[in-house]
């Protein structure tokens, strides 16, 4: 079983969004780790705020049922990008059978872009 999650965001939506409402946009959304490794990169906050979208769409669950804390997306050292779920969120992708993630990131300058493959298979 496979399923598919992808979304788009405009970058200078989540800009007003961090002018806006600051720190406690940040908080809503990311986590710590997210905030310490991107704060000051928004075309990287964007790529990430669409990446936690693409993951909901995958899992079939909105932001009104998983938090966006709750899925939390990082990169290694390569710049590969990876997805942790906590609570909810990774509850739901094992009720699912889902057990691997393959996340892809991109954005110009105006969008940011994810995609999420979900597989249940290692």
């Amino acid at each position: 079983m496979h399923r598919i999650g992808i979304d788009i965001i405009e970058i200078p939506r989540i800009a007003r969004a961090i002018e806006r409402h600051g720190e406690g946009f940040l908080r809503r959304v990311f986590t710590d780790r997210e905030i310490a490794s991107y704060r000051n990169k928004t075309p990287s906050l964007a790529a990430r705020f669409a990446a936690k979208e693409a993951m909901m769409k995958t899992l079939g669950q909105g932001f009104f049922k998983i938090g966006w804390r709750e899925i939390e997306v990082l990169s290694r050292p390569s710049g590969e990008p990876t997805v942790r779920l906590y609570r909810k969120a990774k509850r739901r992708a094992t009720k699912l059978g889902l057990k691997t993630f393959a996340l892809s990131l991109s954005h110009s300058r105006e969008y940011a872009i994810a995609m999420v493959l979900a597989a249940d298979e290692e």
